[in-house]
């Protein structure tokens, strides 16, 4: 081997570094530089979370959230607009008070779900009672009446209000495969139990407000230590409430030994009749084909037992920090970069869903979407949605991520086309080449989704931080790619009867919501 003269090799290592700068990309570079020195993320997520709160669809909240919105894009010169898909049943939540009250003195952690009727500014007293273990909707129909006047608890008694993975630290193999079988037991004895009244979980609250109740009061576990799912109610008259495991199984033991319980609700909420919804739109006009588009996309309302932080509070804030960056570093793209912030998401994408049906124009001409919608975690999944040739342009955009964000992310081609879950379906039922950045797990199922415990705290900014870089890269590849992106599907596995596989089919929104 030929060795090097002090000048060649000095020749050859200015040469590679040369090479090296000239293969940097001056865009990549500022994205990341200016998602870390100058990141809005925490103001933001204190802006949305904690000042305007929960965005149930239809809730004074989610209007002022998409106004907000808007005037945070027009802040950064990024054009936007409210743009109406429909109107829903208008409901404002108030305070929740609830108190046991016999047989001694106990405040309740709890809440009423959304939509549930007020107490029209009273408290309300009433013994708690079970729905008891009848022979039949008969003996059911005849018991009925006794309801009236009391708090009615529709829900089973949890055994335990640990979570497994506590059990399984902790107890004997024995205690813990013993508890599991009588929670089992239990479970399917419950179960049993409902369906002999002739009602289902879902009708049966309807009944006890025609039978006089005062109101339901039931508890959806979501299997944490001090969370609940916290849905919405059923009843028109009379309130329906969620308490915690732990209150729930108090009243729960005293009823079903005698004593006789009671609580008191107070219970405030407000009707505002048929509003309008709306999604949130901003874009950054493409310079050289601004009639295609690539898209970034989060859903933006909420269920309100928490203020929504993790399902999608995270998501629209990874998709406003990265417009935020993009017009920054990229204010001229090649593409018009959309952002969509979908309302009514949680009701069935009804926002992506009208927002598809209501462009077409924008539909056939879509480059990608990236949606990221399931909790806090940094994205490490990233599916092919059945695209035939996704491979080609996603992986080709990956390699421009740093390696630090990229190297975590799973990738699975073609994949399958999601029918449903999150707004990126929308798009794929249309044909529309568009992706799901799925997240890292943060317990997200059992401790954030849908629960009382989605608040602000659980964000993990670092990991949504890494996101809008690689949500923001992902849009200026894509804005920038010189080659269309292919539409060609591909043939999907016959279905578990041998069926060929069948593309999702495209659905309307509802878009009068909330009201029969």
């Amino acid at each position: 081997m030929k060795k090097l003269s002090g000048l060649s090799l000095g020749l050859l290592l200015i040469t590679s570094a040369l090479t090296q700068a000239q293969t940097k990309d001056p865009v990549v570079e500022g994205i990341v530089k200016e998602a870390t020195e100058n990141s809005q993320l925490e103001k933001l997520a204190h802006e949305l979370l904690d000042v305007i709160g929960p965005r149930l669809v239809g809730s004074p909240q989610m209007q002022q959230a998409n106004d907000w919105a808007v005037a945070k894009y027009k802040e950064w010169s990024i054009p936007a607009k409210n743009e109406k898909w429909g109107e829903w049943r208008g409901w404002e939540r108030g305070a929740s008070h609830i108190d046991m009250v016999f047989p001694r003195v106990k405040s309740l952690e709890g809440t009423q779900l959304a939509w549930s009727p007020s107490t029209a500014g009273k408290t309300v007293t009433a013994e708690v009672i079970i729905i008891p273990d009848l022979a039949d909707s008969v003996a059911f129909a005849k018991w009925l009446p006794s309801v009236k006047g009391k708090f009615v608890m529709t829900s089973m008694l949890q055994p335990t209000g640990r979570p497994d993975y506590n059990w399984q630290e902790f107890a004997t193999k024995e205690s813990f495969d013993k508890m599991k079988k009588e929670r089992d037991a239990q479970t399917e004895a419950w179960t049993k139990r409902i369906a002999k009244t002739g009602y289902t979980g879902r009708t049966l609250p309807a009944a006890l407000e025609k039978a006089g109740a005062a109101g339901v009061v039931g508890s959806l576990w979501s299997k944490g230590f001090g969370v609940n799912k916290i849905f919405g109610a059923s009843t028109k008259k009379i309130p329906t409430v969620d308490i915690a495991l732990e209150d729930y199984a108090l009243l729960y033991r005293l009823a079903e030994s005698g004593h006789t319980p009671k609580i008191s609700v107070k219970a405030d909420s407000k009707e505002n009749g048929l509003v309008p919804t709306f999604n949130t739109i901003a874009e950054i006009k493409g310079s050289t084909n601004p009639e295609e588009y690539v898209i970034l996309s989060a859903h933006f309302d909420s269920w309100d037992g928490g203020t929504g932080a993790t399902d999608n509070g995270t998501g629209t804030l990874t998709m406003m920090e990265a417009m935020r960056i993009l017009k920054k570093v990229y204010p001229n793209p090649k593409r018009t970069i959309l952002v969509g912030h979908w309302g009514s998401e949680e009701q069935g994408l009804n926002g992506s869903r009208a927002f598809v049906e209501d462009h077409p124009e924008i539909i056939k001409n879509i480059q990608a979407v990236f949606n990221q919608d399931n909790g806090t975690g940094r994205v490490v999944n990233l599916s092919g949605q059945g695209f035939l040739n996704a491979y080609d342009y996603l992986t080709r955009w990956l390699s421009k991520v740093p390696e630090a964000i990229k190297a975590p992310i799973e990738t699975r081609f073609p994949g399958a086309p999601g029918g449903g879950g999150s707004d990126f379906a929308s798009f794929v039922a249309a044909g529309a080449p568009a992706f799901s950045l799925s997240s890292l797990n943060w317990s997200y199922g059992t401790y954030t989704w849908h629960t009382n415990r989605d608040t602000y705290d659980k964000i993990v900014f670092d990991d949504v931080r890494s996101n809008a870089i690689l949500a923001a890269i992902m849009a200026y590849q894509a804005s920038e790619d010189p080659a269309k992106t292919s539409r060609e599907k591909s043939v999907l596995p016959s279905n578990s009867k041998g069926e060929p596989g069948v593309w999702p089919a495209v659905k309307s929104p509802t878009r009068k919501g909330g009201v029969e």
